[in-house]
């Protein structure tokens, strides 16, 4: 969460900070500052509640030019959303912008005499002071020992009055990234601030201090001994990170999701079957493992969810999916014959990376599903599979979701041809009609208008229910998900068969109910669930196959799918419950890409 960003060198600081801040809003967006070293080392700060436009228009008046200055876009933790919280802080002689959580704040305010002087109710103003009360005129040295007085997640990114045009940093789990190029220095909380200046960067390592000049990047260890950063390319445009006619992020992510199957599944391909040799993943992993266990937040999990109803029946060993806030204090059942699957899309989901890291100390195989090369997830992870999907902008995730649905489909595939669970021929029927799905996306993107016109009948309702069976019901977690995200309609999922069980008492008139029946071996049983909810004056909207036999009377409105293998009919849902979920909030006259209250990464806990 929060969007840093750090620029030294010769060009306009201002301009390139603001830029820069718009393009990491998604990251948080309660409040904005930047703070800009001026021709006589003066700190410039400017600070607004609201969004990056807002700072904007209170910095019109700076008319003289810095070539030096750090940016902040915050979602709030500590303290409410007020001018006196908004980053940068000062203290003393250092400028400083945070993003993560200091857990021992409370300490560190009576250990160095803090309380007089503290004018805001954030942790990250404490960390100035106590950097401040430390400093002795070495950035580094004052940087190390700093640390040490930690406890918690950061990013830092700090000037020093008595070193003008310098930048600072240091991260512990929050992601920095930084270049060097001939527009100067730069620092970032992620790449999409620097794709308009470089597509070479490296990731900030963990408790490693950066030092950025107009004319080079430096890199210490916490011994002050200067390291050699691992430079890393970025494979996409800065064209995938605008908007490209688009009202909106989400709708354009909505389109790309075909071309990012494509990107994620055909280079994975070796005569019709899934293969990762050069994904360095050994079919040892496969092979070796007795039972799967999946961790991942949110979005991420729900594709998990897709994946166990998979591969377990497939597999015949068991796929646990688990809650990765959660993982770390359930002690789960996890050694060194499990093989752990941790799907995040930034590959810094705090949660995620600490859940990890406790399986690897079970002893057991770790297999990343990430989207961002070099991010901490997918280093320390023993294998990681890189989905393709781009950057993805809008807070509410739709193509990674199908990349990493796409992913775990084609481990499962594999699993089982090398386990012995499918022929050569089954395995490559499977990859056959993963492809299939596909089209059948496109086919639901191209029915968007009519997806637009069924919101009407959402929109004006406080509640929303999705029923389904089996794969059915793991697609519905997702679709709630998307909805109460992004319109802030109250939305729930629920396993059709357990509607008798207490849960039918919520169904009144006209009450939306989004049905998907796409699963034949309980497709006659989730029309009777329908039935009973229809006869409780439900409005049900049915999304099914093509080729489904639905009496008059089961739904209100019907969407069909292509018709295409049921385990595979999640792609064409996920389309349709996305752009519900879209045209929602757009009929609500919402904030599709920024939803309130959320933010993009969620790097504290």
């Amino acid at each position: 969460m929060c969007g840093i960003i750090g620029y030294t060198g010769p060009l306009d600081s201002k301009k390139i900070l603001l830029e820069g801040l718009s393009q990491l809003e998604y990251r948080g967006y309660d409040s904005a500052g930047i703070a800009l070293c001026m021709e006589n080392s003066h700190i410039r700060l400017v600070r607004h509640t609201g969004k990056v436009s807002n700072l904007k228009e209170c910095s019109k008046d700076i008319t003289e030019v810095s070539h030096c200055g750090l940016g902040h876009t915050r979602w709030a933790t500590h303290g409410g959303v007020t001018t006196e919280n908004t980053h940068p802080h000062q203290a003393g002689k250092i400028t400083l912008v945070h993003n993560g959580i200091i857990e021992n704040y409370h300490q560190l305010t009576t250990d160095f005499h803090l309380e007089g002087k503290l004018r805001s109710e954030t942790d990250s103003e404490v960390a100035a002071w106590v950097l401040d009360s430390i400093y002795q005129g070495d950035p580094i040295r004052a940087i190390a020992k700093f640390v040490t007085y930690l406890k918690g997640s950061y990013s830092f990114c700090m000037m020093f009055e008595d070193h003008p045009g310098e930048i600072y940093a240091i991260r512990n789990v929050s992601p920095l990234v930084a270049a060097y190029t001939r527009s100067g220095s730069f620092l970032a909380s992620d790449l999409t601030a620097l794709i308009p200046y470089t597509r070479q960067y490296f990731v900030v390592p963990e408790d490693h201090i950066v030092k950025l000049t107009s004319y080079q990047v430096s890199l210490f260890d916490l011994d002050q001994k200067e390291q050699l950063p691992e430079f890393l390319e970025v494979n996409w445009n800065m064209e995938s990170a605008m908007k490209n006619g688009f009202e909106h992020f989400m709708l354009k992510e909505i389109h790309e999701q075909p071309d990012a199957l494509k990107n994620t599944i055909l280079p994975r391909l070796v005569k019709g079957l899934p293969d990762f040799q050069d994904d360095q993943i050994p079919d040892r992993l496969w092979k070796e493992c007795s039972q799967i266990h999946i961790v991942a937040c949110g979005t991420a999990m729900h594709a998990g969810m897709a994946a166990r109803a998979l591969m377990e029946p497939l597999l015949r060993i068991p796929v646990t999916v688990s809650i990765a806030s959660e993982f770390r204090y359930e002690e789960p059942l996890v050694d060194k014959n499990t093989l752990v699957i941790i799907i995040s899309q930034s590959g810094e989901t705090i949660d995620t990376l600490a859940a990890m890291r406790l399986a690897k100390n079970y002893g057991a195989a770790t297999l990343s599903v990430v989207n961002v090369k070099g991010s901490t997830i997918a280093r320390e992870s023993d294998y990681v599979f890189y989905t393709h999907a781009g950057p993805e902008i809008a807070v509410a995730s739709t193509k990674a979701y199908s990349v990493q649905l796409a992913a775990l489909y084609m481990i499962g595939c594999r699993m089982a041809y090398v386990r012995g669970c499918y022929s050569q021929e089954e395995a490559e029927e499977f990859i056959k009609n993963l492809l299939d799905a596909i089209p059948a996306m496109e086919s639901m993107i191209e029915k968007k208008e009519e997806i637009k016109n069924l919101v009407s009948h959402l929109i004006q309702k406080p509640d929303a229910f999705f029923i389904g069976r089996g794969l059915d019901y793991a697609f519905s977690l997702e679709g709630a998900l998307k909805l109460k995200e992004i319109s802030y309609i109250h939305a729930e999922a629920y396993a059709a068969g357990e509607l008798k069980h207490g849960t039918i008492a919520l169904i009144t008139d006209d009450v939306p109910v989004i049905a998907i029946a796409t699963q034949e071996k309980v497709f006659s049983k989730t029309i009777s669930n329908i039935r009973e909810v229809k006869a409780r004056g439900a409005f049900v909207i049915l999304l099914t196959k093509e080729k489904a036999k639905i009496e008059k009377g089961v739904a209100d409105i019907q969407i069909n799918i292509p018709d295409i293998g049921d385990s595979f009919t999640v792609f064409p849902i996920a389309v349709i419950l996305q752009l519900i979920a879209y045209y929602a909030s757009v009929g609500k006259n919402l904030d599709v890409d920024q939803p309130r209250n959320l933010a993009k990464s969620v790097t504290v806990e």
